[in-house]
């Protein structure tokens, strides 16, 4: 793919755009395979592939320029950089960040200088579902905050595609991307999207794959690899907005689904009452205080999809003596995942494979089943 940005040296976010993209799947691979090397896995399955372009379903900008000439993008060797070209982004994200770019200008919405810690509006944060956009506005205060409250219907008039927009206070004079802060501004508060026939739902600042086309084949291959499988009880642990669990969901399995941010469980707890399941829990709370508390029954299953920190030695020491019958790990840190591995001793690595959700990077997802060798509990 060819990228006037990463030509220029004005974006390099993209370390492996040089490289063909039959390339970076054999090296991802390849990675992958040096990685793993030291475990026994029965098998590893081809990678899955992403569209090279218009993959990515969010912008997170930081507001630089002028009022009267706002840019959207990345400070480069202190240039600002307007990324809204960026080949990443479909031709409906691309609009509508020019789109944001003449909203900044009517609102006279001053961009935030870090030097001179000076202005109010921070960074642009606009996430894509199907043809709709959610807009969270990041300001450094409440200042402009009745200002925009007042245009929201002007704002819905303008651009009709912004079905959800919020407002989120960030008050630290530092390049932090979100505060705690924040403030919905419309009558929807969640952007709904559908992969495989699965009702889901994004709201501000809940977690979900940036790159939809792969997350749902993702969520297809878990459902795939768990169908055939004697489990009638599962944990989700990490779940966001419940994309695994919901997948890998039937009438005869119970789930519980465990994640720390009360708004993807908000999603999640939607999901589920579309889909009618009658044996379906969701609970905001730390999955390893959780897992770790007295008097939770054995699950036949449990789904783990953390951060890139990974589990961590007490959620994955914890799971191993717990010993359920089926571990599968979705990760997006091929380091932390080679790391938690190694405490599953007593089990097998049935499967392996590499879904490129991060093309032109070195970044991967990795899903991975593991069976315990402990006789089987009924």
């Amino acid at each position: 793919m060819k990228c006037s940005y990463y030509q220029n040296k004005q974006c390099l976010s993209c370390q492996w755009i040089a490289k063909s993209y039959d390339e970076q799947i054999a090296d991802k691979q390849q990675l992958l395979a040096d990685k793993l090397r030291s475990f026994n896995i029965k098998s590893v399955l081809p990678p899955v592939t992403s569209p090279e372009k218009a993959f990515r379903n969010k912008a997170k900008m930081a507001v630089l320029g002028t009022v009267e000439r706002p840019i959207l993008g990345i400070m480069t060797d202190g240039v600002p950089i307007d990324l809204c070209d960026c080949p990443l982004y479909s031709s409906t994200m691309s609009s509508t960040l020019y789109q944001v770019k003449d909203l900044i200008k009517q609102l006279q919405l001053v961009p935030y200088n870090i030097n001179r810690k000076k202005g109010e509006l921070k960074f642009i944060i606009l996430t894509q579902a199907d043809n709709q956009f959610m807009l969270r506005i990041v300001l450094r205060s409440e200042k402009e905050r009745d200002k925009i409250t007042k245009a929201i219907d002007h704002i819905q008039e303008t651009l009709p595609q912004l079905s959800v927009i919020s407002i989120n206070i960030q008050p630290e004079h530092a390049a932090i991307l979100e505060g705690e802060q924040e403030f919905i501004l419309t009558s929807q508060q969640q952007l709904s999207v559908q992969l495989n026939h699965v009702p889901l739902f994004i709201q501000t600042g809940s977690f979900f794959q940036t790159n939809t086309a792969v997350a749902s084949q993702l969520y297809a291959t878990a459902q795939h690899w768990l169908a055939p499988l004697a489990i009638h009880s599962i944990w989700d642990l990490f779940c966001g907005v419940g994309g695994f669990g919901l997948h890998c969901i039937t009438p005869e399995r119970q789930l519980t689904g465990i994640e720390i941010n009360p708004q993807a469980i908000a999603c999640a707890k939607r999901s589920a009452n579309l889909l009618n399941y009658e044996k379906i829990t969701f609970q905001s709370l730390d999955a390893t205080q959780f897992s770790l508390s007295e008097g939770q029954p054995k699950p036949e299953l449990v789904l783990v999809n953390p951060p890139r920190r990974g589990l961590g030695s007490e959620l994955a020491i914890y799971l191993q003596q717990m010993s359920p019958n089926y571990i599968l790990y979705s990760s997006c840190n091929l380091h932390s995942l080679a790391t938690d591995l190694t405490y599953f001793t007593n089990y097998t690595i049935e499967r392996v494979q590499l879904f490129d959700m991060f093309p032109h990077t070195e970044h991967m997802e990795i899903l991975v089943l593991l069976k315990t060798t402990k006789e089987l509990f009924r």
